[in-house]
């Protein structure tokens, strides 16, 4: 290897890692001059404890889902470019983390642990994959439905292909109906939930941080309008209670006929049995970063 290959590869090597030029150029040489092997050694040596390019921000990426026997995985992967998430190998590894999240019942610690095809850890092939793209990739979050007294169902939208998309959406019914009963709806709340997002069930499941903080802005714009203060504070329970309809689920207007609202749908198909909400997760890609 010419000396002016050496160096561009110590380049790259110096740019992924941010390690200093010495460190950088005896990992080349012990790994003859393989990037990966490179950052490997040193890991292993203590110096690469964090990758350069994790400085940056990643809000772009995927949104996979992994299903089996009523049990369900969503999990979120970024990267910096919708370039690098369209990347095949991108893809394909974002599908098997999705497998290992259902293995692991979503348990971020034990996925990262775990061994893939190729026998190395989920955390070493994250770093390898962030060396061969030259983009920062994160593993950012994941989560996990699965119980024999509920029936469970998926969607994903904007899907690259099946059970790959930009928005994932699982959701946990508990009913007196069997599953065959409640595909359609199942699907349809499921889609509504993608479309809607909503912040909780019901206004009991509501972080109440975000409700008191919603108050204050409300409180504080409606007394720069210049109000009569006697009225404000019924003008904000109003504001406030429109808040709370339009981010909780039950109480979302039904995207298939906004003139009924979600909990109406659930008592209309239900007749004189049950269907209850448990549990929904939402992940859209980039969402908060």
């Amino acid at each position: 290897m010419s000396s002016d290959h050496i160096l561009d590869k110590v380049k790259k090597l110096r740019e992924l890692t941010g390690v200093g030029f010495k460190d950088c150029k005896n990992a080349i040489d012990e790994s003859k001059g393989n990037i990966e092997k490179s950052i490997e050694f040193l890991r292993k040596k203590g110096i690469a404890k964090a990758n350069k390019k994790m400085e940056r921000v990643a809000a772009d990426g995927l949104v996979c889902i992994c299903e089996k026997e009523n049990k369900f995985s969503i999990i979120e992967i970024n990267t910096e470019t919708d370039f690098a998430a369209k990347n095949n190998e991108f893809i394909k590894f974002a599908e098997e983390i999705s497998k290992l999240a259902l293995t692991n019942s979503g348990k971020m610690d034990d996925i990262l642990v775990s061994k893939m095809e190729n026998q190395k850890k989920v955390k070493d092939n994250l770093i390898s994959l962030i060396a061969k793209i030259g983009e920062k990739i994160t593993f950012r979050r994941c989560d996990f439905i699965g119980s024999g007294k509920f029936i469970n169902f998926s969607y994903i939208h904007s899907s690259l292909k099946k059970n790959v998309g930009r928005i994932g959406v699982l959701l946990s019914l508990q009913t007196t109906k069997t599953e065959n009963e409640l595909l359609e709806l199942g699907k349809q709340l499921a889609m509504h939930i993608a479309a809607s997002s909503p912040l909780a069930i019901d206004k009991k499941d509501l972080d109440q941080n975000i409700l008191q903080k919603e108050k204050e802005i409300i409180t504080e714009q409606l007394k720069n309008t210049g109000k009569d203060p006697k009225i404000i504070d019924k003008i904000a329970a109003g504001k406030l209670n429109k808040f709370i309809s339009e981010n909780t689920l039950l109480n979302q207007e039904w995207i298939m006929d906004p003139k009924k609202k979600v909990i109406d749908v659930l008592k209309e198909s239900a007749n004189k049995g049950k269907i209850e909400i448990i549990k929904f997760v939402r992940f859209r890609v980039g969402e908060g970063i």
